[in-house]
């Protein structure tokens, strides 16, 4: 199934998942003192609320009808969704807000390496749609993990996030930041609901209770930006924030880099990452007239 077809069956899964999470009140319904026997909205308050026809809406939720726009638009109003949500909406429906991505790649250029390899003081790394590591820069590997000694089936953001204790031992709050990129896994779907990576990924963390769980709860998010707290083993307790950067000429990898206002305690803490990483990479050089190798 393509993007510009949508896919009728999440959507109504997502729309069913948005109304029970709305709180009556909170979508400006009176209060009737009768107790619901439903949790959130019925399908003829989203439809009163929508100003359309509860026959109408009933059909939309459950994949009879294709939605126009407007329709979608106020929809998307009466269940006070986010702008991500609402993106992901239209997506289901079948119609995009931007033109179907490309099949993606997973050859990052060589201007893209050695823009990481210049952000010395800085960890970066770049994520495909589906939160494939395909590139990273020696400091990403001091403050996270050696990408490079990782099997490429599980170099995969969330999936170490989930299998790899180490990573999972750096986070502050794991559950939030672990909820987070699952959301922004979930935005994906409804892209290239086909992808095969996709596909491979949810099934093998299909076993993880948490994932399942927030994956089911029909959440969604784009990557931007945001502040992350690290322990780390070496540089102790840094307060990282990150930003994503997307290339337009290709718009399925994401730059995500962190950084740390000068002169704080995070900024030294990344710099002696980024000594302690050098000194090392003198330590282990290749002696002279030997091939270097180069992943």
């Amino acid at each position: 199934m393509t993007s510009s077809s949508g896919d009728p069956k999440e959507l109504g899964v997502f729309l069913k998942a948005r109304r029970a999470a709305l709180d009556p009140h909170r979508a400006g319904l009176p209060e009737t003192g009768t107790p619901r026997r439903v949790a959130g909205l019925r399908r003829e308050e989203v439809a009163r609320l929508a100003a359309i026809s509860t026959d109408y809406y009933t059909r939309v939720e459950q994949g009879r009808m294709r939605a126009s726009a407007p329709v979608l638009d106020a929809i998307a109003r009466s269940l006070r969704l986010t702008e991500d949500q609402r993106a992901y909406l239209f997506e289901l429906a079948g119609r995009p807000l931007s033109e179907p991505l490309a099949h993606p790649g997973r050859n990052v250029t060589e201007h893209t390496r050695r823009l990481l390899d210049q952000l010395t003081a800085s960890p970066a790394l770049v994520l495909s749609d589906t939160m494939d590591v395909l590139a990273w820069n020696s400091l990403a590997v001091a403050l996270l993990v050696d990408f490079g000694q990782i099997p490429e089936a599980d170099r995969n953001y969330v999936w170490l996030l989930f299998n790899d204790p180490a990573l999972r031992a750096l986070y502050d709050d794991w559950e939030a930041g672990a909820h987070a990129c699952v959301a922004y896994l979930r935005m994906h779907t409804a892209r290239r609901p086909d992808d095969p990576r996709l596909q491979g990924l949810l099934a093998r963390m299909a076993p993880h209770a948490d994932f399942e769980r927030w994956w089911h709860a029909q959440d969604v998010a784009v990557q931007g930006t945001g502040s992350k707290v690290f322990h780390h083993p070496v540089a102790g307790t840094l307060v990282l924030d990150w930003d994503t950067l997307t290339s337009s000429t290709t718009p399925d990898h994401h730059i995500v880099v962190w950084s740390a206002p000068p002169d704080s305690p995070t900024a030294q803490g990344l710099h002696l990452l980024a000594t302690a990483t050098r000194e090392a990479a003198q330590t282990s050089a290749v002696p002279s007239g030997l091939p270097e190798y180069s992943a």
